[in-house]
């Protein structure tokens, strides 16, 4: 399962560092303290990184590795504690230029990107979103944050990058839970044409849309929303924060669970009739 808090993954992230300088220490075999002298910082900093209680800089982190004698292993160690940075990102960070640019920020990941597997458990994927669809989630989003209303440049931009979906040479494999077709975002109308717009995008060559039954028997509960890139990075968005996992063990646990969804979703003309329901039960 797919650790469920985005800040507890980082906070596994930080703990594994810290271990990894730990041991590094305990191989050259000195205290904490000599570790102070020798990097000329407090005994109290050293044990606050030791314990992951303080996020070590690139300059700590070389600096431990010269004092142990180990300066061959602070590159990686660097890499990995900028990884740990990247992993959870704040959506007031990435969404303070606004709407628009962020839409515009993953572009070159989607457009170097071959095969995408997509699940959704709360609204359509944006690949398959209508402009009235995109207009009325983004200006909820906007609301909410608080945000500049640039959501009309915001749609305009989120079109653009759906474009792929129409170009050759990509795959794309998306899940929908059957909720998702019934949470109103827009009105009556917009949700008509929303839905109707899933109904061709099943014809396209490049699609592979499936729906999970709300009836369905699982073995796998619903979980966040996810998107898979080459299955080798996966980019998940909880309420508060967007987060990155490009961990080799932590990719493969969302592609096991993609593939696990896979099972409980029906396809062609099963999908079609919960979709066809869902538009004739809007008022």
């Amino acid at each position: 399962m797919p650790p469920s808090s985005p800040s507890s993954r980082v906070q596994a992230a930080r703990e594994a560092l810290a271990a990894r300088l730990s041991e590094i220490r305990l191989d050259a075999g000195i205290t904490k303290r000599e570790l102070a002298v020798r990097c000329g910082w407090s005994e109290a900093k050293s044990s606050r990184i030791e314990n992951a209680r303080t996020a070590p800089s690139d300059d700590d982190l070389r600096a431990w590795c010269r004092a142990c004698g180990a300066e061959e292993q602070a590159s990686a160690l660097v890499a990995a504690n900028r990884q740990a940075d990247s992993m959870y990102v704040q959506w007031r960070r990435l969404q303070r230029t606004g709407l628009k640019q962020l839409q515009k920020a993953n572009l070159p990941l989607f457009e170097r990107t071959r095969h995408f597997k997509v699940y959704c458990s709360n609204v359509v994927p944006g690949f398959l979103q209508t402009p009235g669809y995109a207009t009325a989630l983004l200006r909820a989003i906007a609301t909410f944050r608080g945000l500049p209303d640039d959501v009309a440049d915001a749609v305009t931009a989120r079109m653009d990058r759906s474009a792929i979906i129409r170009e050759s040479g990509r795959t794309f494999a998306i899940l929908l839970e059957e909720t998702v077709l019934r949470y109103r975002l827009g009105d009556a109308g917009v949700m008509a044409g929303q839905l109707g717009s899933l109904l061709s995008a099943m014809d396209l060559p490049s699609v592979s849309l499936g729906i999970i039954p709300a009836s369905a028997e699982r073995t796998m509960w619903p979980i966040e929303s996810f998107t898979a890139f080459d299955d080798e990075r996966v980019n998940h968005e909880p309420l508060s924060a967007s987060v990155k996992i490009t961990s080799p063990d932590e990719v493969v646990q969302y592609l096991k669970a993609f593939g696990e969804l896979h099972r409980h979703a029906v396809y062609g003309a099963e999908a079609r009739s919960l979709i066809l329901k869902a538009i004739e039960a809007l008022p």
